[in-house]
Protein backbone atom coordinates (compact mmCIF):
# COMPACT_ATOMS: atom_id res chain seq x y z
CA UNK A 1 0.00 0.00 0.00
CA UNK A 2 1.36 3.42 -0.94
CA UNK A 3 1.90 6.16 1.64
CA UNK A 4 -0.79 8.30 0.01
CA UNK A 5 -3.36 5.51 0.19
CA UNK A 6 -2.50 4.81 3.83
CA UNK A 7 -2.89 8.48 4.75
CA UNK A 8 -6.25 8.67 3.00
CA UNK A 9 -7.52 5.60 4.88
CA UNK A 10 -6.37 6.96 8.25
CA UNK A 11 -8.14 10.24 7.57
CA UNK A 12 -11.30 8.39 6.60
CA UNK A 13 -11.25 6.36 9.83
CA UNK A 14 -10.77 9.49 11.90
CA UNK A 15 -13.71 11.14 10.18
CA UNK A 16 -15.82 8.05 10.76
CA UNK A 17 -14.95 8.00 14.51
CA UNK A 18 -16.02 11.65 14.87
CA UNK A 19 -19.39 10.93 13.27
CA UNK A 20 -19.92 7.98 15.62
CA UNK A 21 -18.88 10.12 18.58
CA UNK A 22 -21.39 12.81 17.59
CA UNK A 23 -24.08 10.12 17.33
CA UNK A 24 -23.38 8.83 20.89
CA UNK A 25 -23.41 12.38 22.31
CA UNK A 26 -26.75 13.10 20.68
CA UNK A 27 -28.20 9.76 21.88
CA UNK A 28 -27.11 10.33 25.49
CA UNK A 29 -28.55 13.82 25.40
CA UNK A 30 -31.81 12.47 24.01
CA UNK A 31 -32.17 9.34 26.15
CA UNK A 32 -30.36 10.24 29.40
CA UNK A 33 -30.93 14.02 29.31
CA UNK A 34 -27.28 14.53 30.25
CA UNK A 35 -25.93 18.06 30.59
CA UNK A 36 -23.30 19.53 28.31
CA UNK A 37 -20.71 19.42 31.10
CA UNK A 38 -21.47 15.76 31.82
CA UNK A 39 -21.25 14.84 28.17
CA UNK A 40 -17.90 16.65 27.84
CA UNK A 41 -16.49 14.77 30.84
CA UNK A 42 -17.82 11.41 29.61
CA UNK A 43 -16.38 11.65 26.08
CA UNK A 44 -13.26 13.65 27.04
CA UNK A 45 -14.00 16.49 24.61
CA UNK A 46 -14.43 20.22 24.92
CA UNK A 47 -17.89 21.58 25.67
CA UNK A 48 -17.69 23.41 22.32
CA UNK A 49 -17.52 20.02 20.59
CA UNK A 50 -20.59 18.84 22.53
CA UNK A 51 -22.52 21.91 21.41
CA UNK A 52 -21.48 21.25 17.77
CA UNK A 53 -22.76 17.68 18.02
CA UNK A 54 -26.11 18.79 19.45
CA UNK A 55 -26.57 21.35 16.65
CA UNK A 56 -25.57 19.18 13.67
CA UNK A 57 -25.03 15.44 13.33
CA UNK A 58 -22.27 16.01 10.77
CA UNK A 59 -18.94 17.14 12.24
CA UNK A 60 -17.56 20.39 10.76
CA UNK A 61 -14.51 19.99 8.50
CA UNK A 62 -11.18 20.20 10.22
CA UNK A 63 -9.24 23.38 9.66
CA UNK A 64 -5.99 22.81 7.80
CA UNK A 65 -3.33 25.20 9.13
CA UNK A 66 -1.57 27.31 6.51
CA UNK A 67 2.05 26.24 6.35
CA UNK A 68 4.62 28.98 6.24
CA UNK A 69 7.80 28.68 4.20
CA UNK A 70 10.15 31.10 5.91
CA UNK A 71 13.10 30.36 3.63
CA UNK A 72 11.28 30.35 0.28
CA UNK A 73 8.78 33.07 1.14
CA UNK A 74 10.91 36.02 -0.03
CA UNK A 75 11.64 34.26 -3.34
CA UNK A 76 8.11 33.22 -4.37
CA UNK A 77 7.55 36.38 -6.44
CA UNK A 78 10.85 35.92 -8.23
CA UNK A 79 10.11 32.30 -9.14
CA UNK A 80 6.61 33.21 -10.30
CA UNK A 81 8.09 35.89 -12.59
CA UNK A 82 10.50 33.40 -14.14
CA UNK A 83 7.72 30.88 -14.84
CA UNK A 84 5.39 33.51 -16.31
CA UNK A 85 8.17 34.73 -18.63
CA UNK A 86 8.65 31.11 -19.77
CA UNK A 87 5.29 31.25 -21.58
CA UNK A 88 6.88 33.37 -24.33
CA UNK A 89 10.06 31.35 -24.92
CA UNK A 90 10.65 28.02 -26.75
CA UNK A 91 9.49 25.03 -24.75
CA UNK A 92 12.94 23.43 -24.69
CA UNK A 93 14.47 26.55 -23.13
CA UNK A 94 12.10 26.98 -20.20
CA UNK A 95 13.04 26.67 -16.52
CA UNK A 96 13.09 23.25 -14.96
CA UNK A 97 12.66 22.92 -11.20
CA UNK A 98 16.36 22.18 -10.87
CA UNK A 99 17.31 25.26 -12.89
CA UNK A 100 15.06 27.39 -10.64
CA UNK A 101 16.80 25.95 -7.56
CA UNK A 102 20.24 26.60 -9.10
CA UNK A 103 19.39 30.22 -9.88
CA UNK A 104 17.99 30.81 -6.41
CA UNK A 105 21.19 29.49 -4.86
CA UNK A 106 23.55 31.28 -7.26
CA UNK A 107 21.77 34.60 -7.78
CA UNK A 108 19.60 35.03 -4.68
CA UNK A 109 21.83 33.32 -2.13
CA UNK A 110 18.94 31.18 -0.90
CA UNK A 111 19.76 28.27 1.41
CA UNK A 112 16.96 25.89 0.56
CA UNK A 113 16.60 22.24 -0.39
CA UNK A 114 15.93 21.33 -4.01
CA UNK A 115 12.87 19.29 -2.97
CA UNK A 116 11.26 22.40 -1.46
CA UNK A 117 11.84 24.31 -4.69
CA UNK A 118 10.33 21.48 -6.70
CA UNK A 119 7.15 21.59 -4.63
CA UNK A 120 6.95 25.38 -5.04
CA UNK A 121 7.48 25.22 -8.80
CA UNK A 122 4.74 22.58 -9.19
CA UNK A 123 2.31 24.71 -7.16
CA UNK A 124 3.10 27.90 -9.11
CA UNK A 125 2.75 26.13 -12.46
CA UNK A 126 -0.73 24.95 -11.50
CA UNK A 127 -1.58 28.47 -10.42
CA UNK A 128 -0.30 30.00 -13.67
CA UNK A 129 -2.17 27.38 -15.70
CA UNK A 130 -5.42 28.12 -13.89
CA UNK A 131 -5.01 31.84 -14.57
CA UNK A 132 -4.59 31.20 -18.32
CA UNK A 133 -7.68 28.99 -18.55
CA UNK A 134 -10.41 30.63 -20.60
CA UNK A 135 -14.01 29.80 -19.85
CA UNK A 136 -15.88 28.72 -22.97
CA UNK A 137 -19.52 29.73 -23.22
CA UNK A 138 -21.78 26.95 -24.64
CA UNK A 139 -23.31 27.87 -27.99
CA UNK A 140 -26.56 26.97 -29.74
CA UNK A 141 -26.64 27.20 -33.54
CA UNK A 142 -29.86 27.65 -35.47
CA UNK A 143 -30.48 25.26 -38.40
CA UNK A 144 -29.01 26.30 -41.77
CA UNK A 145 -27.58 29.51 -40.29
CA UNK A 146 -23.88 28.88 -39.64
CA UNK A 147 -20.93 26.81 -40.79
CA UNK A 148 -17.20 26.51 -40.05
CA UNK A 149 -14.26 26.08 -42.42
CA UNK A 150 -10.74 24.81 -41.81
CA UNK A 151 -7.78 23.08 -43.48
CA UNK A 152 -6.20 19.96 -41.96
CA UNK A 153 -2.97 18.22 -42.90
CA UNK A 154 -2.65 14.48 -43.57
CA UNK A 155 -0.50 11.96 -45.42
CA UNK A 156 -1.56 9.78 -48.35
CA UNK A 157 0.10 7.67 -51.01
CA UNK A 158 -0.79 8.87 -54.52
CA UNK A 159 0.43 6.83 -57.50
CA UNK A 160 2.91 5.09 -55.21
CA UNK A 161 4.39 8.31 -53.76
CA UNK A 162 3.86 9.32 -50.13
CA UNK A 163 2.62 12.92 -50.10
CA UNK A 164 1.59 15.59 -47.64
CA UNK A 165 -1.93 16.70 -48.55
CA UNK A 166 -4.45 19.16 -47.12
CA UNK A 167 -8.08 18.45 -46.30
CA UNK A 168 -10.60 21.26 -46.79
CA UNK A 169 -13.50 20.87 -44.36
CA UNK A 170 -16.80 22.78 -44.31
CA UNK A 171 -19.02 21.76 -41.38
CA UNK A 172 -22.60 22.87 -40.74
CA UNK A 173 -22.70 24.03 -37.11
CA UNK A 174 -26.23 22.79 -36.31
CA UNK A 175 -26.27 19.24 -37.66
CA UNK A 176 -22.53 18.56 -37.76
CA UNK A 177 -22.69 17.39 -41.38
CA UNK A 178 -19.36 18.06 -43.05
CA UNK A 179 -17.78 17.96 -46.50
CA UNK A 180 -14.14 16.86 -46.80
CA UNK A 181 -12.06 17.45 -49.95
CA UNK A 182 -8.37 16.67 -50.44
CA UNK A 183 -6.00 19.10 -52.16
CA UNK A 184 -2.29 19.12 -52.89
CA UNK A 185 -1.87 22.59 -51.39
CA UNK A 186 -3.52 25.32 -49.32
CA UNK A 187 -3.42 27.87 -52.14
CA UNK A 188 -6.27 30.28 -52.71
CA UNK A 189 -7.64 28.38 -55.70
CA UNK A 190 -7.97 25.26 -53.50
CA UNK A 191 -9.61 27.29 -50.72
CA UNK A 192 -12.17 28.80 -53.10
CA UNK A 193 -12.76 25.54 -54.96
CA UNK A 194 -13.48 23.83 -51.64
CA UNK A 195 -16.33 26.26 -51.00
CA UNK A 196 -17.76 25.78 -54.48
CA UNK A 197 -17.72 21.98 -54.22
CA UNK A 198 -19.05 21.97 -50.65
CA UNK A 199 -21.99 24.24 -51.53
CA UNK A 200 -22.79 22.11 -54.58
CA UNK A 201 -22.67 18.92 -52.53
CA UNK A 202 -24.86 20.34 -49.75
CA UNK A 203 -27.25 21.88 -52.25
CA UNK A 204 -27.21 25.36 -50.71
CA UNK A 205 -25.44 28.02 -48.67
CA UNK A 206 -25.76 28.91 -44.95
CA UNK A 207 -28.09 31.86 -44.47
CA UNK A 208 -25.94 33.46 -41.78
CA UNK A 209 -22.17 33.36 -41.40
CA UNK A 210 -19.23 31.03 -41.89
CA UNK A 211 -16.43 31.03 -39.31
CA UNK A 212 -12.78 31.09 -40.41
CA UNK A 213 -9.35 31.36 -38.96
CA UNK A 214 -6.94 33.79 -40.61
CA UNK A 215 -5.82 31.86 -43.69
CA UNK A 216 -3.85 33.92 -46.22
CA UNK A 217 -6.30 32.77 -48.90
CA UNK A 218 -8.96 34.90 -47.20
CA UNK A 219 -7.08 37.48 -45.10
CA UNK A 220 -4.28 39.72 -46.30
CA UNK A 221 -3.65 41.39 -42.94
CA UNK A 222 -5.10 41.22 -39.41
CA UNK A 223 -5.96 44.62 -37.92
CA UNK A 224 -7.12 45.47 -34.40
CA UNK A 225 -9.81 43.26 -32.90
CA UNK A 226 -11.93 41.56 -35.54
CA UNK A 227 -10.96 43.90 -38.35
CA UNK A 228 -9.39 42.20 -41.34
CA UNK A 229 -8.07 43.29 -44.72
CA UNK A 230 -9.65 40.61 -46.87
CA UNK A 231 -8.49 39.17 -50.16
CA UNK A 232 -10.52 40.51 -53.15
CA UNK A 233 -11.07 37.02 -54.56
CA UNK A 234 -12.50 35.86 -51.23
CA UNK A 235 -14.78 38.89 -51.12
CA UNK A 236 -15.99 38.01 -54.62
CA UNK A 237 -16.76 34.42 -53.52
CA UNK A 238 -18.68 35.64 -50.47
CA UNK A 239 -20.61 38.15 -52.56
CA UNK A 240 -21.44 35.51 -55.18
CA UNK A 241 -23.02 33.16 -52.63
CA UNK A 242 -24.41 35.86 -50.32
CA UNK A 243 -23.21 34.84 -46.86
CA UNK A 244 -21.30 36.63 -44.08
CA UNK A 245 -17.85 35.76 -42.71
CA UNK A 246 -16.59 35.73 -39.12
CA UNK A 247 -12.85 35.62 -38.39
CA UNK A 248 -11.65 34.03 -35.16
CA UNK A 249 -8.95 35.45 -32.94
CA UNK A 250 -5.45 34.53 -34.19
CA UNK A 251 -3.61 31.63 -32.59
CA UNK A 252 -4.81 29.27 -29.88
CA UNK A 253 -6.99 31.95 -28.32
CA UNK A 254 -9.42 31.70 -31.24
CA UNK A 255 -9.38 27.93 -31.77
CA UNK A 256 -12.42 27.37 -29.53
CA UNK A 257 -14.45 29.85 -31.60
CA UNK A 258 -14.75 27.19 -34.30
CA UNK A 259 -14.11 24.14 -32.16
CA UNK A 260 -16.61 22.02 -34.09
CA UNK A 261 -14.57 21.96 -37.28
CA UNK A 262 -11.27 21.76 -35.36
CA UNK A 263 -12.45 18.51 -33.80
CA UNK A 264 -13.96 17.32 -37.08
CA UNK A 265 -10.58 17.45 -38.83
CA UNK A 266 -9.01 15.12 -36.28
CA UNK A 267 -12.04 12.83 -36.07
CA UNK A 268 -12.22 12.29 -39.84
CA UNK A 269 -8.47 11.75 -40.06
CA UNK A 270 -8.53 9.07 -37.35
CA UNK A 271 -11.72 7.41 -38.57
CA UNK A 272 -11.18 7.28 -42.34
CA UNK A 273 -7.51 8.02 -43.08
CA UNK A 274 -5.99 5.32 -40.88
CA UNK A 275 -4.25 3.34 -42.27
CA UNK A 276 -2.67 5.78 -44.70
CA UNK A 277 -4.84 5.78 -47.86
CA UNK A 278 -3.28 4.55 -51.10
CA UNK A 279 -4.85 5.60 -54.43
CA UNK A 280 -3.77 6.00 -58.03
CA UNK A 281 -4.86 9.64 -58.24
CA UNK A 282 -6.14 12.52 -56.17
CA UNK A 283 -9.53 12.16 -57.87
CA UNK A 284 -9.86 8.57 -56.59
CA UNK A 285 -8.94 9.72 -53.07
CA UNK A 286 -11.63 12.40 -53.19
CA UNK A 287 -14.20 9.85 -54.36
CA UNK A 288 -13.30 7.73 -51.33
CA UNK A 289 -13.64 10.75 -49.01
CA UNK A 290 -17.03 11.63 -50.49
CA UNK A 291 -18.20 8.09 -49.74
CA UNK A 292 -16.85 8.45 -46.20
CA UNK A 293 -18.95 11.62 -45.79
CA UNK A 294 -22.03 9.61 -46.78
CA UNK A 295 -21.11 6.89 -44.28
CA UNK A 296 -20.77 9.47 -41.50
CA UNK A 297 -24.46 10.38 -41.85
CA UNK A 298 -25.23 7.35 -39.68
CA UNK A 299 -23.00 8.40 -36.77
CA UNK A 300 -24.19 10.15 -33.60
CA UNK A 301 -22.40 13.10 -32.06
CA UNK A 302 -21.91 12.60 -28.32
CA UNK A 303 -24.85 13.96 -26.37
CA UNK A 304 -27.24 14.08 -29.32
CA UNK A 305 -30.24 11.81 -29.75
CA UNK A 306 -30.41 11.84 -33.56
CA UNK A 307 -27.83 10.93 -36.18
CA UNK A 308 -25.94 13.46 -38.26
CA UNK A 309 -27.94 12.43 -41.32
CA UNK A 310 -31.27 12.93 -39.54
CA UNK A 311 -30.23 16.37 -38.30
CA UNK A 312 -28.96 17.29 -41.77
CA UNK A 313 -32.27 16.21 -43.33
CA UNK A 314 -33.95 18.88 -41.21
CA UNK A 315 -31.26 21.48 -41.84
CA UNK A 316 -30.47 21.22 -45.55
CA UNK A 317 -33.90 22.40 -46.83
CA UNK A 318 -33.36 25.67 -44.96
CA UNK A 319 -30.13 26.56 -46.78
CA UNK A 320 -30.17 29.47 -49.20
CA UNK A 321 -30.51 28.30 -52.81
CA UNK A 322 -27.43 28.24 -55.02
CA UNK A 323 -27.00 31.28 -57.34
CA UNK A 324 -28.93 31.02 -60.58
CA UNK A 325 -25.93 32.29 -62.54
CA UNK A 326 -24.04 29.10 -61.70
CA UNK A 327 -21.05 28.28 -59.51
CA UNK A 328 -18.26 30.72 -58.74
CA UNK A 329 -15.14 30.36 -60.90
CA UNK A 330 -12.26 29.83 -58.45
CA UNK A 331 -9.53 29.77 -61.11
CA UNK A 332 -6.68 32.23 -60.96
CA UNK A 333 -5.89 33.82 -64.35
CA UNK A 334 -2.16 34.08 -65.10
CA UNK A 335 -0.26 35.45 -68.06
CA UNK A 336 2.32 32.94 -69.32
CA UNK A 337 4.88 33.01 -72.12
CA UNK A 338 5.08 29.87 -74.23
CA UNK A 339 8.69 28.71 -74.42
CA UNK A 340 10.54 27.23 -77.41
CA UNK A 341 9.31 23.75 -76.42
CA UNK A 342 5.66 24.82 -76.63
CA UNK A 343 5.25 24.75 -72.86
CA UNK A 344 3.95 27.14 -70.24
CA UNK A 345 5.32 27.12 -66.69
CA UNK A 346 2.68 27.30 -63.96
CA UNK A 347 3.73 26.99 -60.31
CA UNK A 348 7.05 25.38 -61.32
CA UNK A 349 5.42 22.70 -63.47
CA UNK A 350 5.33 22.61 -67.28
CA UNK A 351 2.29 22.05 -69.52
CA UNK A 352 2.24 21.82 -73.31
CA UNK A 353 0.13 23.93 -75.68
CA UNK A 354 -0.18 23.75 -79.49
CA UNK A 355 3.20 24.50 -81.04
CA UNK A 356 1.88 27.43 -83.09
CA UNK A 357 1.76 29.51 -79.88
CA UNK A 358 5.50 29.18 -79.17
CA UNK A 359 7.03 32.52 -78.25
CA UNK A 360 3.63 34.13 -77.57
CA UNK A 361 1.89 35.14 -74.38
CA UNK A 362 -1.32 33.33 -73.50
CA UNK A 363 -3.53 33.06 -70.43
CA UNK A 364 -3.46 30.14 -68.02
CA UNK A 365 -6.48 29.57 -65.77
CA UNK A 366 -5.11 27.88 -62.68
CA UNK A 367 -7.78 25.93 -60.81
CA UNK A 368 -7.41 23.55 -57.87
CA UNK A 369 -7.16 20.44 -60.06
CA UNK A 370 -6.78 21.71 -63.65
CA UNK A 371 -4.68 24.10 -65.75
CA UNK A 372 -6.50 25.54 -68.78
CA UNK A 373 -4.63 27.38 -71.54
CA UNK A 374 -6.61 30.13 -73.31
CA UNK A 375 -5.43 31.97 -76.44
CA UNK A 376 -7.44 34.58 -78.34
CA UNK A 377 -10.49 33.80 -76.22
CA UNK A 378 -10.50 30.07 -77.04
CA UNK A 379 -9.44 27.10 -74.92
CA UNK A 380 -6.41 25.48 -76.57
CA UNK A 381 -5.37 22.96 -73.90
CA UNK A 382 -6.61 21.48 -70.61
CA UNK A 383 -4.32 19.60 -68.25
CA UNK A 384 -4.75 17.94 -64.90
CA UNK A 385 -2.77 20.01 -62.42
CA UNK A 386 0.46 18.33 -61.37
CA UNK A 387 0.89 17.26 -57.75
CA UNK A 388 4.65 17.78 -57.89
CA UNK A 389 7.08 20.51 -58.92
CA UNK A 390 9.37 20.37 -61.97
CA UNK A 391 7.17 17.91 -63.86
CA UNK A 392 6.16 17.96 -67.55
CA UNK A 393 2.66 17.26 -68.84
CA UNK A 394 3.02 17.06 -72.62
CA UNK A 395 0.33 16.16 -75.17
CA UNK A 396 1.48 14.54 -78.42
CA UNK A 397 -1.20 16.29 -80.49
CA UNK A 398 0.35 19.68 -79.68
CA UNK A 399 3.56 18.79 -81.56
CA UNK A 400 2.18 17.07 -84.68
CA UNK A 401 2.69 20.06 -87.04
CA UNK A 402 6.32 20.35 -85.91
CA UNK A 403 6.86 16.61 -86.15
CA UNK A 404 5.52 16.62 -89.71
CA UNK A 405 8.52 18.80 -90.60
CA UNK A 406 10.91 16.97 -88.26
CA UNK A 407 9.83 13.31 -88.36
CA UNK A 408 13.12 12.17 -86.90
CA UNK A 409 12.21 13.76 -83.55
CA UNK A 410 9.18 11.55 -82.98
CA UNK A 411 10.81 8.30 -81.72
CA UNK A 412 12.46 10.04 -78.76
CA UNK A 413 9.73 12.61 -78.10
CA UNK A 414 8.72 12.98 -74.44
CA UNK A 415 5.14 13.54 -75.55
CA UNK A 416 5.16 10.17 -77.34
CA UNK A 417 6.38 8.43 -74.18
CA UNK A 418 3.60 10.14 -72.20
CA UNK A 419 0.99 9.05 -74.76
CA UNK A 420 2.21 5.46 -74.56
CA UNK A 421 2.08 5.53 -70.77
CA UNK A 422 -1.44 6.97 -70.84
CA UNK A 423 -2.57 4.32 -73.34
CA UNK A 424 -3.64 6.81 -76.02
CA UNK A 425 -0.83 5.76 -78.35
CA UNK A 426 -1.99 2.17 -78.81
CA UNK A 427 -0.55 -1.02 -80.28
CA UNK A 428 -2.57 -0.30 -83.42
CA UNK A 429 -0.65 2.97 -83.90
CA UNK A 430 2.64 1.14 -83.36
CA UNK A 431 1.74 -1.59 -85.90
CA UNK A 432 0.81 1.01 -88.51
CA UNK A 433 4.03 2.96 -87.83
CA UNK A 434 6.28 -0.12 -88.02
CA UNK A 435 4.69 -1.31 -91.27
CA UNK A 436 4.77 2.17 -92.81
CA UNK A 437 8.45 2.67 -92.01
CA UNK A 438 9.29 -0.75 -93.37
CA UNK A 439 7.60 -0.01 -96.70
CA UNK A 440 8.15 3.75 -97.08
CA UNK A 441 11.27 4.39 -95.02
CA UNK A 442 11.67 6.12 -91.67
CA UNK A 443 10.87 9.69 -92.69
CA UNK A 444 7.95 8.94 -95.03
CA UNK A 445 6.55 6.23 -92.75
CA UNK A 446 6.66 8.57 -89.76
CA UNK A 447 4.92 11.34 -91.74
CA UNK A 448 2.22 8.84 -92.65
CA UNK A 449 1.72 8.07 -88.96
CA UNK A 450 1.56 11.79 -88.15
CA UNK A 451 -1.12 12.20 -90.79
CA UNK A 452 -3.10 9.45 -89.10
CA UNK A 453 -2.62 11.04 -85.67
CA UNK A 454 -4.06 14.28 -87.05
CA UNK A 455 -7.26 12.36 -87.86
CA UNK A 456 -7.94 12.05 -84.12
CA UNK A 457 -8.91 15.72 -84.15
CA UNK A 458 -11.96 14.98 -86.31
CA UNK A 459 -12.63 11.25 -85.99
CA UNK A 460 -13.40 8.91 -83.07
CA UNK A 461 -10.48 6.81 -81.86
CA UNK A 462 -12.25 3.52 -82.68
CA UNK A 463 -12.89 4.62 -86.26
CA UNK A 464 -9.27 5.72 -86.74
CA UNK A 465 -8.06 2.38 -85.35
CA UNK A 466 -10.32 0.53 -87.77
CA UNK A 467 -8.91 2.63 -90.61
CA UNK A 468 -5.32 1.81 -89.57
CA UNK A 469 -6.10 -1.91 -89.36
CA UNK A 470 -7.60 -1.80 -92.88
CA UNK A 471 -4.58 0.09 -94.23
CA UNK A 472 -2.16 -2.43 -92.71
CA UNK A 473 -4.18 -5.31 -94.18
CA UNK A 474 -4.07 -3.72 -97.66
CA UNK A 475 -0.42 -2.72 -97.33
CA UNK A 476 -1.25 0.90 -98.22
CA UNK A 477 -0.17 3.59 -95.77
CA UNK A 478 -1.82 6.69 -97.11
CA UNK A 479 -3.47 8.84 -94.36
CA UNK A 480 -6.24 9.73 -96.83
CA UNK A 481 -7.09 6.05 -97.21
CA UNK A 482 -7.20 5.70 -93.39
CA UNK A 483 -9.55 8.71 -93.29
CA UNK A 484 -11.87 7.15 -95.89
CA UNK A 485 -11.98 3.84 -94.02
CA UNK A 486 -12.58 5.66 -90.71
CA UNK A 487 -15.52 7.60 -92.14
CA UNK A 488 -17.01 4.41 -93.55
CA UNK A 489 -16.86 2.79 -90.10
CA UNK A 490 -18.34 5.82 -88.33
CA UNK A 491 -20.55 7.73 -90.80
CA UNK A 492 -22.37 9.54 -87.95
CA UNK A 493 -20.16 12.32 -86.63
CA UNK A 494 -19.28 12.06 -82.94
CA UNK A 495 -17.06 14.17 -80.76
CA UNK A 496 -13.43 13.78 -81.89
CA UNK A 497 -10.84 12.35 -79.56
CA UNK A 498 -7.38 13.88 -79.36
CA UNK A 499 -4.25 12.13 -78.15
CA UNK A 500 -4.38 13.36 -74.55
CA UNK A 501 -3.20 12.01 -71.20
CA UNK A 502 -5.62 9.59 -69.57
CA UNK A 503 -6.37 12.14 -66.84
CA UNK A 504 -7.36 14.96 -69.23
CA UNK A 505 -11.06 15.88 -69.38
CA UNK A 506 -12.99 14.89 -72.53
CA UNK A 507 -13.42 17.42 -75.33
CA UNK A 508 -10.26 19.17 -74.21
CA UNK A 509 -9.79 20.93 -77.52
CA UNK A 510 -12.50 22.89 -79.22
CA UNK A 511 -12.24 21.71 -82.86
CA UNK A 512 -14.74 21.96 -85.68
CA UNK A 513 -15.94 18.56 -87.05
CA UNK A 514 -14.95 17.91 -90.64
CA UNK A 515 -17.73 18.28 -93.26
CA UNK A 516 -19.41 15.05 -94.33
CA UNK A 517 -18.03 13.41 -97.48
CA UNK A 518 -20.23 10.35 -97.34
CA UNK A 519 -21.33 10.62 -100.96
CA UNK A 520 -17.72 10.54 -102.17
CA UNK A 521 -16.62 7.82 -99.78
CA UNK A 522 -18.63 5.21 -101.66
CA UNK A 523 -16.91 6.13 -104.95
CA UNK A 524 -13.47 6.08 -103.38
CA UNK A 525 -14.25 2.81 -101.66
CA UNK A 526 -14.88 1.13 -105.00
CA UNK A 527 -11.48 2.17 -106.23
CA UNK A 528 -9.83 1.06 -103.03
Amino acid sequence: MSAKTFTERVGHLKELSRVEQFERIRRDRRDEDMSIRALAEKYKVHRRTVRQALVDATPPPRKIPARVAPVLGPHVGTVRGWLVADQDVPRKQRHTARRVWQRLVEEEGAEVAESSVRALVAELRREIGDQSLQVKVPQTHAPAAEAEVDFGEFQAKIAGVMMKLWMFVLRLSHSGKAVHIAYANQAQESFLDGHVQAFERLGGVPTGMIRYDNLKAAVIRCALGRERQENPRFIALRSHYGYDSFFCQPGLEGAHEKGGVEGEVGRFRRRHLVPVPDFASLAELNAFMAQADATDDSRRITGRAETVGAAAARELPGLRALPVQGPFDPALVLSCRVDARARICVRQSYYSVPARYAGRRIQAKLAATTVTAVAEGAVVAVHTRSLHKYTEDLVLDHYLEVLARKPGALPGATALAAARKAGTFTKAHQRFWDAARKQLGDAAGTRALIGVLLLHRTQPAAAVQAGMDAAVAMGRFDPDLVAVQARRVAPARTAPQVILPATAPPAALQVRPAPSLGAYDELLGVGA
